[in-house]
């Protein structure tokens, strides 16, 4: 360290312990954005809310850990006399060497991977999820003719048919 402060030491070595919570958490939330996957295109109803039932019996402790953070961080800042927005793992890797500058690497870097990581996973969740209420739209609305007058079908030697007003389902009383 260039500076040697017990202080400064403690409160890094705290913070590296919340980061690797953290970064359990994000490690965590991808398996479970694959099981969200899974149980989607399984239509486990009852799996996908116990999973819900865990993620928010978890997100306390979360953003107990992103509190922590946060007020290491501006511990932190203030030990190396910067803002807080100023105090990032990479400028905390410039005032450190050794083993702790080692660990701040490692972590930023798994932290790093791990983000990446789970923006792709959501994307492709969020895609999926997507891709599911446009298959239920379509599919609600072909069986209640929804907002249209009149449909075509093809009988099986390709001539089309004209349905007025005939959905799979009649909703009038």
């Amino acid at each position: 360290m260039k500076t040697p402060n017990i202080e400064m030491e403690v409160k890094v070595d705290r913070l590296l312990v919340v980061l690797q919570r953290q970064l359990e958490a994000i490690k965590l939330n991808l398996s479970r954005l694959n099981e969200l996957r899974a149980f989607v295109v399984k239509r486990d109803e009852v799996s996908l809310r116990k999973l819900l039932t865990n993620i928010q019996s978890e997100s306390p402790m979360q953003a107990q850990d992103e509190q922590k953070r946060e007020i290491l961080r501006r511990e932190l800042a203030d030990i190396f006399g910067c803002q807080t927005s100023q105090m990032t793992l990479s400028m905390l890797e410039k005032q450190l060497d050794g083993q702790r500058k080692q660990r701040v690497t490692h972590i930023k870097n798994e932290l790093r991977d791990s983000a990446i990581e789970l923006r792709k996973e959501h994307s492709g969740t969020m895609m999926l999820l997507a891709e599911c209420a446009r298959f239920n739209k379509t599919l609600l609305n072909g069986i209640l003719s929804l907002g249209r007058s009149s449909e075509i079908t093809y009988s099986q030697n390709g001539s089309a048919l004209r349905h007025g007003n005939s959905g799979f389902m009649n909703l009038q009383f």
